[in-house]
């Protein structure tokens, strides 16, 4: 999910603006939480409608619903205990991401943005086959095919 600085403004209800100017990420993260299942699939509303299992950490022994109260996990074992909770909620925030890509130094990995960009579109690019989006995979193809020209032509000035 991602806020631009008007559209949080004009949610500061229901982000909390503070006074600083900024809202609390604790209360979009609880509000995330707290999600209506109708928009989610079925085995990620059942998660987080089991009030007969309480999934427990074993080693500071805090559950998840005092982990949605605080926003807060007790220990680092907790993000192991509660991972199948937490995954759905990071793939909303993250737009589907749940590994961490990292900052990426320009002078060293310059070309580095440039091969994840051409993996991500030739994943892309496979979805679009599948589908039959031949005139979008079409323009995907073209994209990538460019992205490569520009990454060979980088490295024969380097060398």
């Amino acid at each position: 999910m991602h806020i631009c600085e008007q559209c949080a403004k004009e949610n500061s209800e229901s982000y909390s603006m503070n006074e600083s100017g900024g809202f609390s990420i604790h209360n979009l993260l609880s509000g995330l939480l707290n999600f209506d299942s109708s928009f989610t699939n079925s085995s990620e509303a059942q998660l987080f409608q089991q009030p007969d299992q309480v999934l427990r950490c074993k080693k500071c022994n805090m559950t998840f619903p005092e982990f949605r109260k605080t926003g807060r996990f007790g220990c680092s074992e907790c993000y192991k205990t509660f991972h199948s909770y937490i995954t759905p909620v990071l793939r909303k925030v993250h737009s589907g991401n749940t590994v961490h890509a990292g900052k990426i130094p320009k002078r060293i990995g310059g070309n580095l943005h440039v091969r994840r960009q051409i993996e991500a579109l030739k994943k892309e690019l496979k979805e679009l086959i599948q589908q039959e989006e031949f005139e979008k995979a079409a323009n995907i193809r073209d994209q990538i095919r460019s992205l490569e020209q520009n990454l060979n032509a980088n490295k024969e000035e380097e060398d």
